[in-house]
């Protein structure tokens, strides 16, 4: 009985690590707003992720429409930078920072 409830334990515990490198990232978020997305949207991740509350990015990234709305607010944004793999990163970014979390990111 000890023995399975080590086991047991174990996987539990290596399913729960496993989970937390596949979330997305906030601070990989603004990197890849600055090396990517800043220079055609001519405005700092600051102002960027101001253009709307944490409730609208939200709704941008249920509806599936976060890769439309960037592509509006950054008209010369390549389609590269706006790849389905950096959509997840962009918004932890854009909603950490939205108009009406109180925080302020340093780009």
């Amino acid at each position: 009985m000890n023995r399975i409830v080590k086991i047991a334990l174990a996987a539990m515990l290596m399913l729960g690590m496993s989970s937390v490198t596949l979330n997305a990232d906030v601070a990989k978020g603004q990197k890849l707003y600055l090396k990517k997305l800043k220079g055609a949207c001519n405005m700092n991740g600051a102002k960027m992720a101001t253009q709307h509350s944490q409730d609208e990015w939200e709704a941008f990234k249920e509806e599936g429409t976060l890769a439309d709305e960037l592509k509006r607010m950054c008209p010369s944004a390549k389609d590269k930078a706006l790849k389905e793999k950096y959509l997840p990163h962009y918004f932890d970014f854009f909603f950490e920072y939205a108009n009406d979390s109180g925080n302020v990111p340093s780009c």
